[in-house]
């Protein structure tokens, strides 16, 4: 039936899945309350492979019309110091005609009243949000999956925008890359003290579920997230790199569009790159294709001798093993930019806190359906309601399967899949 855009779901988990208990009592586990979130894939059969529904995203422009308001954070880590900016989304509407011309479409600045009033002791679900690839809390894909949450009137959000991203601003050099947690968890913790009530969950996108997917590794059990999702992870970045450029159209549509993105998001900070670094803004703005751009800015910022190491390096899929909240992870198996090839589904067979949903059809953050839905949708907000409403979390163990690492004590062995091969200074 794939030919009439219905798409097949498999799920992949540990044989014993996480055991959960609602808040009446009754027994369950994490496979299958995401079985019963994830609905039937019915895509427009006119967009009949993944590269029609990822190039359809282009086109599609319109979504519903979020507002959000901007604060800026200065960076406590003391080695990516600097500034960060958090689009949190207005659900006041009294404040819907407000807007600043330098920033994406519906986004305006917290005043400095606004910004000192921040804080409650209420207990409404907090969602943290990451974008991907040179996005923003703009993006269609975005808006698509938060707004029905936000719409309830159950949930507020927010969006960490990575670094040089959505008309923000750097003050040093950096802008961001795949292993780049540490804005995030600043977020989180910062929500958590302002917030202290409100349960907080995590939702990441493309390159931003990379992101989401290493900080909950990183944190495992000690994040204050409740849960997350993530959808079209790239995982293996350095597999879906070699993917892309093996064939044509992925070498010379997918990755020039995508090196055009950070090219044209570099050109904006161009003075500050030449402040800060050693870089060649000329030859950096020659580069066409992504590989190009992450060799010539990725390496010498990070201190990766190839993008290829720094790939290896920022890729989530070993991560996975070291999650320790209830994760859904949503990727489509004809996915022309986070390829099939990358998806971990031997990692997420051993660890019962995660489920790999796989649909074979849906492309990069398409799943376009007939009269211009997304089904993506779906699936996270029933999955997000379904964990912040109904799933009693004092009834979940801080870890099922003892100690995160693996390996073989008896030969005096051990695998750790936070071991990173950047090592990071007083993080």
């Amino acid at each position: 039936m794939e030919w009439l855009g219905r798409a097949t779901i498999d799920f992949t988990t540990h044989p014993k899945s996480l055991s959960l208990q609602d808040k009446n009592g009754e027994e369950t586990n994490l496979l299958k309350i995401c079985q019963s979130a994830v609905p039937p894939c019915q895509l427009n059969p006119l967009l009949f492979n993944g590269h029609a529904q990822t190039m359809w995203t282009a086109a599609k422009g319109h979504g519903p019309q979020l507002r959000y308001k901007r604060r800026i954070f200065k960076a406590d880590h003391t080695e990516f110091d600097g500034q960060y900016a958090v689009d949190f989304a207005v659900t006041d509407p009294t404040q819907k005609e407000d807007a600043d011309a330098s920033l994406p479409p519906r986004t305006a600045y917290f005043s400095e009243t606004e910004l000192e009033a921040m804080g409650s002791d209420d207990d409404r679900p907090m969602l943290v949000i990451l974008h991907g690839l040179s996005g923003g809390s703009h993006e269609v894909y975005l808006r698509h999956a938060i707004a029905p949450l936000i719409d309830s009137g159950k949930w507020e959000a927010c969006v960490v925008i990575s670094r040089g991203c959505a008309n923000t601003k750097i003050t040093t050099g950096l802008l961001y890359n795949a292993r780049a947690t540490w804005d995030v968890r600043q977020t989180v913790k910062w929500l958590k003290k302002t917030y202290p009530n409100r349960p907080l969950f995590g939702l990441g996108f493309s390159l931003g579920a990379c992101i989401m997917t290493n900080y909950l590794g990183e944190e495992g059990s000690a994040t204050p997230l409740k849960a997350a999702v993530v959808v079209a992870n790239p995982w293996a970045l350095h597999i879906s790199s070699k993917v892309l450029q093996s064939t044509l159209i992925g070498h010379h549509v997918y990755q020039r569009v995508l090196g055009n993105s950070m090219r044209a998001l570099a050109m904006k900070h161009k003075d500050e790159l030449e402040k800060y670094t050693n870089i060649d803004t000329t030859t950096l703005f020659s580069h066409t294709f992504l590989y190009e751009f992450d060799r010539a800015y990725q390496c010498p910022t990070w201190g990766y001798p190839t993008e290829d190491a720094y790939y290896r390096d920022a890729s989530s899929s070993d991560s996975l093993l070291a999650v320790r909240i209830p994760l859904l992870a949503i990727n489509a198996v004809d996915d022309p930019i986070a390829s099939n090839l990358s998806i971990p589904y031997a990692e997420a067979s051993t660890n019962p806190y995660t489920v790999l949903c796989t649909t074979s059809l849906g492309g990069h953050l398409g799943w376009f359906e007939i009269g211009g839905g997304r089904w993506h949708g779906k699936p996270i907000c029933n999955f997000l309601n379904r964990m912040a409403f109904e799933v009693d979390f004092t009834s979940l163990k801080s870890e099922v399967n003892g100690n995160r690492a693996s390996g073989n004590p008896t030969y005096g062995t051990d695998f750790d899949p936070l071991r990173r091969k950047m090592y990071v200074l007083n993080e």
